[in-house]
């Protein structure tokens, strides 16, 4: 019996900078939350798509965040 591919959860979110230098949100209330995604290749066509989306907005930036790391730190598969 094959064994289940890991899920590997990751976050797209973005939103307008009051910066390029640094991440740091112009107005928290209108971050894009793009999604949760089970695995970064997904992921990571959620995030070319808004990014390039963007691409004219200096100030907006598009972030993937590694959910599965702060779920589980040592990657034993366990919480806790």
């Amino acid at each position: 019996m094959a064994q289940d591919k890991p899920q590997l959860l990751h976050l797209v979110f973005g939103g307008e900078l009051t910066s390029p230098a640094e991440a740091r949100f112009r107005d928290t209330d209108k971050i894009d939350v793009v999604g949760i995604f089970p695995d970064y290749d997904s992921a990571e066509k959620a995030w070319r798509s808004k990014a390039q989306q963007t691409v004219d907005s200096a100030h907006t930036r598009y972030f993937i965040v590694h959910l599965h790391r702060f779920l589980d730190p040592d990657g034993d598969g366990l919480l806790g």
